[in-house]
C-alpha cells in the first residue's frame, strides 16, 4: 500500500543526486537540441549570471584600391562596432522530493527527471530562437528574389509560400530542388562549403526518402536512404530534423520555415548557473530547483538563409 498524499499533490517516488543533476542536465540538453548542430559557441566562456553580456570583435572590412605609380595614398583606419551577446534569458525549474518518497522508493528517477526537464527546455528554447533568428537573416538569402549576385532564387515569402513536394509535378517546388537553390544562395553570400546544415520538418523529411534520393549516390552514403532511414549529406548540407521550426497555419495549409546556413552565422550560449536543494517549509522534503541562463544572436546573417513553405 502506498503512502497516503495530500489531496492535490502529486504522488511520485525516486531518488535524486543533486551532486550530478546540473551535468547530467546540460549533457541530456545538448544530445537533444539541434542549437548545438547549427551555432557556435565561441563565446559562451564563463555565464555566470543572469544579465551577463559577451563583448563580440568582429573583422572590419578593408577597403581595395587601384593604384597608379606615383600617386598620394588613402589610408583608412579599419574599424568595425563590437556585437554584443547578451544572456538575458532564463528557464528554471522547482520540484519537491517529499522524505517518506526518498525512504520507501528503490528506483533512481533521477536520469528521466534530467532527461524530461532536458527535452522540455530543448522545446522551448529550439521554438524560441529558431523564431528569433528569422528577421535576422540577411535580405539577399531569403525572399522571392534571394540572392547576392543573381536575385534569381525564390525561396517564398509568408504571403506566397513555396509549395514544395517531392518531385515537383503540377507546378510544384521538388524538394531537392529547393535544397540545392539554397545551397546556390549560400554559394553567392560565399559562405564556406564545409559545415553547412539545413533544419527541415519531418514532414519534409519524409518527402526527401521519397524523392530521387533513392538513389544513394545524391547522399554520399554507401546505402540508400530509403534502407538505412538516415538522410546524410544532402548538397553539401548536413540535414536535420525539428519540430519546433516557426510554423503557421494548419494541414495542408502550414508555412514552414526552413533555416539553413553555417554556424558561424548563429552564437548561443547557455549555462545552468543555479542548483540547489533546501527544506520545504510547508511539506516533509527537499526542493529541488535549477535556472538555465542563455541568450543568442545572429552574428553574420550572410551565412544563413530561409525559406517558407508549405508540403504538399
Amino acid at each position: 500500500m502506498s503512502f497516503p498524499v495530500a489531496s492535490g499533490r502529486p504522488n511520485y517516488s525516486g531518488n535524486f543526486i543533486p551532486e550530478i543533476w546540473s551535468g547530467k542536465l546540460i549533457e541530456n540538453f545538448y544530445d537533444a537540441t539541434v542549437l548545438a548542430a547549427i551555432s557556435n559557441t565561441d563565446y559562451e566562456g564563463e555565464i555566470r549570471q543572469f544579465g551577463d553580456t559577451v563583448n563580440i570583435r568582429t573583422t572590419p572590412e578593408i577597403t581595395i584600391r587601384d593604384y597608379v605609380k606615383g600617386q598620394t595614398l588613402t589610408v583608412e583606419n579599419p574599424d568595425k562596432p563590437k556585437i554584443q551577446l547578451v544572456i538575458d534569458k532564463g528557464e528554471y525549474f522547482a520540484c519537491v522530493e517529499d522524505d517518506v518518497d526518498k525512504v520507501q522508493s528503490d528506483i533512481n528517477l533521477m536520469d528521466a527527471w534530467s532527461k524530461d526537464a532536458s527535452e522540455r527546455m530543448k522545446i522551448k528554447i529550439d521554438t524560441r530562437v529558431l523564431t528569433d533568428l528569422l528577421p535576422d537573416v540577411d535580405a539577399f538569402n531569403k525572399g522571392a528574389t534571394a540572392g547576392r549576385i543573381s536575385g534569381s532564387f525564390d525561396l517564398g515569402t509568408v504571403a506566397s509560400p513555396l509549395t514544395v513536394t517531392k518531385d515537383g509535378a503540377s507546378s510544384t517546388t521538388a524538394v531537392i530542388d529547393l535544397l540545392v537553390d539554397m545551397g546556390t544562395v549560400l554559394d553567392e553570400a560565399n559562405v564556406p562549403e564545409q559545415d553547412r546544415f539545413v533544419v527541415i520538418p519531418a514532414k519534409m523529411a519524409g518527402l526527401i526518402k521519397k524523392s530521387e534520393l533513392k538513389d544513394a549516390s545524391l547522399t554520399g552514403d554507401g546505402t540508400s536512404i530509403v534502407r538505412n532511414g538516415r538522410l546524410g549529406m544532402i548538397d553539401r548540407f548536413t540535414v536535420y530534423v525539428s519540430h519546433n521550426l516557426n510554423r503557421s497555419g494548419t494541414g495542408a495549409a502550414t508555412k514552414y520555415s526552413i533555416i539553413a546556413g553555417h554556424k558561424m552565422g548563429l552564437t548561443f550560449a547557455s549555462q545552468m548557473t543555479n542548483m540547489e536543494t533546501l527544506r520545504s517549509e510547508t511539506t516533509f522534503g527537499n526542493i529541488i530547483r535549477g535556472l538555465q541562463v542563455y541568450g543568442y544572436k545572429v552574428i553574420k546573417p550572410e551565412a544563413l538563409a530561409t525559406a517558407v513553405v508549405t508540403l504538399a
